[in-house]
C-alpha cells in the first residue's frame, strides 16, 4: 500500500481540512457553545487544524459538534462535484474546470469523518445519555464505533474510498438516472 505522510495528505486537500473544522465551528455556533481558540488549518504533523470550545451543556451539542463534519463534508462533497458530473458524464468534458471541481470535492470529503478525539468525547457521553433511555446516545454508539473503524482503515486509504465515492460514484449514479 501507498503511504504518504499525512501532513503531505492534508496539504494536497486542504480545503477539506479547512471544512472539517468549519463543520465544528459551525455548529458550535448554532448550539451557543463558546469557541476559544480555532485554526481552520496549519502546518503541523500532528493537527492540521483545531477547534477548542467550552464543554457543551447537553448531548444534542455534543453529537452535532462532534459529527458536524461528517454531515457538512459529505454533503458539500456532493454538492461540489455534482454539477463538474453532469458534463463529465453526459458531454465527456475533461477540462481543467471539471477536474478542479472533482479535486476540491475529493479533498473535501476525504475530511468528512470526525476524528477518534471526536468519537471519543461522544462515545463517553453517549454511554451516560443511554442510561437515561435516549434514543439518540443508542444511535451514537454504532456511529462510534464505525468512525474508529474508519479511522483505522485510513491506512488503507478509506477516507479516499469514502471521497471518490461520493464525490464520483454518486453522482454518477445519480445523473445517469436523471
Amino acid at each position: 500500500m501507498l503511504f504518504i505522510p499525512g501532513i503531505l495528505i492534508a496539504i494536497l486537500t486542504f480545503p477539506g481540512v479547512i471544512i472539517h473544522e468549519l463543520g465544528h465551528y459551525i455548529f458550535c455556533r448554532i448550539r451557543n457553545v463558546q469557541v476559544y481558540d480555532a485554526k481552520f488549518f496549519q502546518f503541523d504533523m500532528n493537527v492540521s487544524g483545531y477547534v477548542i470550545h467550552e464543554q457543551p451543556k447537553d448531548f444534542l451539542s455534543v453529537f452535532l459538534i462532534s459529527t458536524g463534519p461528517l454531515v457538512i463534508n459529505t454533503i458539500l462533497c456532493l454538492i461540489v462535484t455534482l454539477p463538474a458530473s453532469i458534463p463529465y458524464y453526459l458531454f465527456g468534458d475533461r477540462s481543467i474546470i471539471t477536474f478542479f471541481y472533482l479535486w476540491l470535492g475529493i479533498s473535501i470529503g476525504m475530511h468528512a469523518f470526525p476524528s477518534n478525539q471526536d468519537a471519543d468525547i461522544l462515545w463517553i457521553k453517549a454511554k451516560d445519555e443511554v442510561k437515561k433511555g435516549s434514543v439518540l446516545a443508542v444511535v451514537s454508539m454504532p456511529l462510534c464505533v464505525l468512525v474508529f473503524i474508519a479511522n483505522l482503515l485510513r491506512v488503507v486509504w478509506f477516507d479516499a474510498v469514502y471521497a471518490f465515492s461520493v464525490a464520483i460514484l454518486l453522482p454518477q449514479f445519480i445523473v445517469m438516472h436523471i
